[in-house]
């Protein structure tokens, strides 16, 4: 039985706007700076990977996505199974955008806090940019 893995956190958001708007969006790593400008203020394609630069320093990403099932992951290059976990679902005449993302065991509950804030704030962010994109 697994007793020390990952902590995973789960924030969801409605979104006026159909899953083909916000798939499309949330799926052009370009758009990060944009919307997760905490995450990539900076981002540049580098083959299949996208590299990001912050003042944390460089981190190289794969941006893995599939229209058919609405998601998108955003995994460090160097380890495919640690990165940040989405999907764009139908709700009613709109969408449903989740994201998560998994902690480390025993990160301090208040980094948790902290980077949650962080993403309830950029999806709010996807959420105000696709509905003014083409709200339904």
């Amino acid at each position: 039985m697994l007793t020390n893995f990952p902590r995973a956190e789960t924030r969801t958001i409605s979104i006026a706007a159909s899953p083909e708007v916000v798939f499309e969006y949330v799926a052009d790593a370009r758009n990060l700076p944009e919307w997760a400008p905490g995450f990539a203020p900076k981002i540049e394609q580098s083959g299949d990977e996208w590299v990001i630069d912050s003042e944390a320093g460089q981190l190289r990403v794969v941006v893995r996505t599939s229209s058919e099932y609405g998601t998108v992951d955003f995994l460090r290059a160097h380890d495919l199974r640690v990165g940040g976990f989405s999907r764009v679902l139908p709700n009613g005449e709109g969408s449903e955008y989740q994201f998560t993302i998994l902690f480390p065991p025993g990160t301090p509950e208040e980094a948790v806090e902290d980077q949650l804030k962080f993403i309830d704030e950029e999806l709010e962010t996807v959420r105000r940019i696709c509905e003014g994109d083409q709200a339904v």
